[in-house]
């Protein structure tokens, strides 16, 4: 089993961090990357970060840590700052952009009061009778959405200003997400979470209404929902107000990902196994695995056991001189499906760096 001083993951959190530094002098101060190509390392980035965009300063964050240079934290500080235009803008990947993008930042005043405001305008933007921060409108289609990827970070950033919020929003995807899953009726068997359909629309004349896309069985789905669960049990004042069984339903999740003949890296769909694999859900999923493993239980040895068989895969598979490729950003539009992604460089740092002791996961 995997130990803080296994040199394996010191050396690959260095390469990793040291990547991050040529991918800031490439892209510049003034732009945010999302995908990067596998073959000329290029990056397709964004003005303002877009959904991934505290992904980004988060790695800024990790760097600083790792470095302990003024000028690395002054970089990261200066990425977060640029991430103030989406404390207002209607999305629930609030919590994606200004949870991971603070939530590392110790000792930083300006972050500290960004994520304050952040949670605040979640809060009030909350819909009291969906129960739920909505998907919302910022990228477009329509903002009555419960989707799986507005939960990492949405959760943990509701609970610093409103627990119940913070429990309302996660049961209220669990309840649509992945029926059965004792959000309604204690007690209830979870569905396995290849059933997960992660996004769904709301009408008052018809209600709610399973969405095409994401289609059930795309990896992050699983991911996403697993490490909101994990956050949520970190949180005794958010789990205290979810019906049901919340531990014993996350360590189903968890279970699916440590039975025998589980793959590593999931499929980016599970409709298609041999298709592109998708080592960014592989990167959250561990991540989540390794927050659930600080959890007392008999099952915490486990978790913690098969994230690191997890993350040193794809270190000694797919981790190519600091890039962490083989991520699919959509497979059904074929786009960047064998790439790297900001957020899978992200979820891989964060769980080295757990491992290592540079992170406390009950924290971020």
């Amino acid at each position: 089993m995997t130990t803080p001083t296994d040199p394996w993951a010191e050396r690959a959190l260095a390469r990793l961090l040291a990547q991050v530094a040529v991918t800031a002098s490439g892209i510049g101060a003034e732009r945010f990357p999302l995908y990067a190509d596998p073959d000329t390392g290029e990056w397709t980035t964004t003005g303002r970060g877009s959904w991934a965009g505290g992904f980004w300063a988060g790695l800024l964050w990790l760097r600083a840590r790792h470095t302990g240079t003024a000028a690395d934290r002054s970089a990261a500080s200066a990425c977060t700052a640029r991430l103030t235009g989406w404390v207002d803008a209607d999305t629930s990947t609030r919590g994606l952009i200004l949870w991971y993008g603070t939530a590392l930042a110790v000792g930083d005043e300006g972050a500290r009061q960004l994520r304050s405001r952040a949670a605040g305008a979640c809060l009030s933007s909350m819909d009291e009778e969906l129960g739920l921060l909505p998907w919302g409108s910022a990228f477009g289609g329509p903002r009555l959405l419960a989707r799986v990827d507005g939960l990492p970070g949405t959760v943990a950033l509701l609970a610093t200003v409103g627990p119940a919020a913070a429990a309302s929003h996660l049961q209220r995807h669990l309840a649509l997400c992945l029926p059965g899953s004792g959000t309604e009726t204690s007690g209830t068997e979870a569905r396995p979470a290849r059933d997960l359909v992660p996004a769904w629309s709301y009408a008052a004349e018809t209600g709610w209404r399973e969405c095409a896309e994401p289609a059930p069985g795309w990896s992050r789905g699983p991911a996403w929902l697993l490490l909101a669960l994990a956050d949520a049990l970190h949180r005794p004042a958010v789990a205290a107000c979810l019906p049901g069984h919340p531990r014993a339903l996350a360590e189903r999740l968890a279970d699916a990902w440590t039975g025998p003949g589980t793959p590593l890296v999931p499929p980016a769909d599970a409709a298609r196994p041999d298709g592109p694999p998708d080592t960014s859900a592989a990167a959250v999923t561990a991540v989540a695995l390794l927050k659930l493993s600080l959890l007392p239980g008999p099952r915490a040895a486990v978790y913690a056991h098969r994230a690191a068989e997890i993350l040193e895969h794809l270190v000694g598979h797919h981790l190519s001189g600091g890039r962490l490729l083989n991520g699919c950003y959509d497979a059904d539009k074929a786009v960047a499906i064998r790439h790297e992604l900001v957020w899978g460089d992200f979820f891989l740092a964060l769980g080295l760096a757990a491992l290592t002791g540079r992170a406390d996961l009950r924290t971020v």
